[in-house]
């Protein structure tokens, strides 16, 4: 019998890259001298490059839409909190 295979599209790969990251910006606030808040805004500065490329590089809806604006502003300016948070 033939193991399953298991194939991921374009933009589950980019998920998982997002999970990853974060989770390694994590790993690096626990497992080093790193702050725990500090270890995940590099992880999440390293998501939005993921992020990018799946809205603006290759955007799954037509590139001008608002939509992907507004979710555009929505994430980076979550991104801006997130790091204010840690370096406060």
């Amino acid at each position: 019998m033939t193991p399953a295979r298991i194939h991921l599209e374009y933009y589950d790969k980019l998920l998982l890259a997002i999970v990853a990251s974060l989770g390694f910006g994590m790993a690096i606030g626990l497992a080093t001298s790193v702050a725990f808040l500090t270890g995940l805004a590099g992880g999440a500065v390293l998501a939005t490059v993921f992020v990018y490329d799946a809205m603006f590089r290759n955007p799954p809806i037509p590139a001008g839409s608002a939509r992907a604006k507004v979710a555009a502003v929505v994430w980076h300016a979550f991104l801006l909190v997130t790091v204010g948070a840690a370096v406060v």
